[in-house]
C-alpha cells in the first residue's frame, strides 16, 4: 500500500501550527508558531488578539511546513484541521485555511476533534503503540480519562466537574505570583519546594470513583495564601507550588491507574499540554509500570498543540473514510466522538 501524506492545521488557541505526517506516524515538519510571549502580558489568552495573529501567520506557517517536508499541495492525500473545541475565532482561521486549499486544490479535508488530536500524539512518538489502551487527557481546557477502544474510538470514562487540571494550575501560579502560562512555572518553582509541606485536599466525587474536581483544592490554596497574609506570615512560594502540584498529580495518576484495572487494560497514555508536567509524566509512568502496565507518553513538543498531533488523527480518521465538505465549521463546544 502506498504511503499516505496529510498536512495537518492547528489554531484552536494560542498556537498556529502546521505539519505534514506520513502514515499517521512519521513526521516530516513540525512548524509551530506560539503567541505566549503576546498573552503574556495580558496574564492569559485574549481571544481577538488570538484570532489576529494567527490570519498573520497561518499562511506563513503552512508554507513553511510544506517546504521543511519538501512537500507539494499536489503531493498530499488530504488536509486534516482541527474544527473543535477550542477558541472559535482561532479555530475559523484554520477551517477557512483548510478548506480554502481542499478546495483550491481539490483535496480531501478532515475535520479533526483536537482532544483526540492530543491523544494521537502519542502514535507519532510511540511506533509500537496500538489501541486499546486508557488515557489522561489534561491540558487547560479539559481533564478527561478516555478509554481509546480502536483508533477514533473513544469513550470517556473520567472527566473534571468544575476546573480542568491545567486550568487550576494557571490560577494557582497567578494567585502565588507566578504570571502566566501557570503549568510550566509551577512545574518549574515546585522542584525547589517540598510536596508534603502543605497538606492540600484530594477531592473524590461521590459515585464517580474516576472524575475529578479541582475548584476546591484552588480554594484551599486561596485560603491558605489568605491566611497567610492575615497573620503576616511569610510565604514559600515553591513550597505551596509543589504541595498543590503534588495534589493534582496524586488525584490524576490515582484515577487514571484505577480507570485502566478496572477496564483491564494494560497499557496506560499520557496527553495534553499537562502531560509536559515533570512531575505527572514521572508518577504516572512509575504508577503504571508498579501494575505491570506499559506507559506512553509524547515528547514535550508534542504536548503543547501542534500540526503533528492533527494530522497523526486525521491519517487515522481518513484511512475509516471520514471525509468533512465544504460546509465544515468551528465548533467550540466538540466533544470527543461527535462528528
Amino acid at each position: 500500500m502506498s504511503d499516505v501524506k496529510i498536512l495537518g492545521i492547528e489554531s484552536s488557541c494560542d498556537e498556529t501550527a502546521a505539519a505534514v505526517v506520513v502514515n499517521g506516524r512519521e513526521v516530516l515538519s513540525n512548524v509551530i508558531y506560539s503567541q505566549v510571549p503576546t498573552h503574556t502580558l495580558y496574564g492569559g489568552v485574549v481571544p481577538e488578539i488570538a484570532s489576529r495573529q494567527h490570519v498573520e501567520k497561518i499562511n506563513q506557517v503552512i508554507r513553511k511546513a510544506l517546504s521543511d517536508a519538501d512537500t507539494r499541495l499536489e503531493d498530499l492525500d488530504a488536509i486534516a484541521v482541527t474544527y473543535g473545541p477550542g477558541l472559535v475565532g482561532p479555530l475559523l482561521v484554520g477551517v477557512g485555511a483548510a478548506k480554502a486549499i481542499a478546495y483550491a486544490k481539490n483535496i480531501p479535508l478532515v475535520g479533526v476533534n483536537h482532544i483526540e488530536g492530543h491523544i494521537s500524539a502519542n502514535y507519532v512518538d510511540n511506533k509500537e503503540l496500538v489501541p486499546p489502551f486508557m488515557c489522561l487527557v489534561a491540558s487547560g481546557g479539559h481533564s478527561h480519562i478516555v478509554m481509546v477502544k480502536d483508533y477514533g474510538e473513544y469513550e470517556i470514562v473520567g472527566r473534571t466537574h468544575d476546573d480542568a487540571a491545567g486550568e487550576a494550575f494557571d490560577k494557582v501560579a497567578r494567585a502565588i505570583g507566578l504570571g502566566y502560562p501557570g503549568g510550566p512555572k509551577v512545574d518549574k518553582i515546585a522542584r525547589e519546594g517540598n510536596p508534603h509541606a502543605i497538606e492540600f485536599p484530594r477531592a473524590v466525587v461521590d459515585g464517580c470513583p474516576y472524575d475529578f474536581s479541582f475548584s476546591g483544592l484552588k480554594s484551599a490554596v486561596l485560603n491558605y495564601l489568605n491566611g497567610a497574609e492575615m497573620k503576616h506570615e511569610e510565604i514559600n512560594k515553591a513550597d505551596v507550588a509543589a504541595s498543590f502540584q503534588q495534589a493534582v498529580i496524586d488525584v490524576l495518576t490515582d484515577h487514571t491507574i484505577r480507570a485502566a484495572k478496572d477496564h483491564g487494560m494494560k497499557q496506560v497514555a499520557l496527553a495534553g499540554g499537562v502531560a509536559a508536567n515533570s512531575g505527572l509524566r514521572e508518577a504516572l509512568k512509575e504508577a503504571a509500570e508498579a501494575n505491570g502496565m506499559k506507559y506512553y507518553n509524547p515528547s514535550m513538543i508534542l504536548c503543547t498543540d501542534n500540526g503533528a498531533m492533527i494530522a497523526s488523527a486525521g491519517y487515522f480518521e481518513y484511512m475509516k473514510g471520514v471525509r468533512s465538505d465544504i460546509t465544515l465549521n468551528a465548533n467550540p463546544n466538540l466533544k470527543i466522538g461527535e462528528r
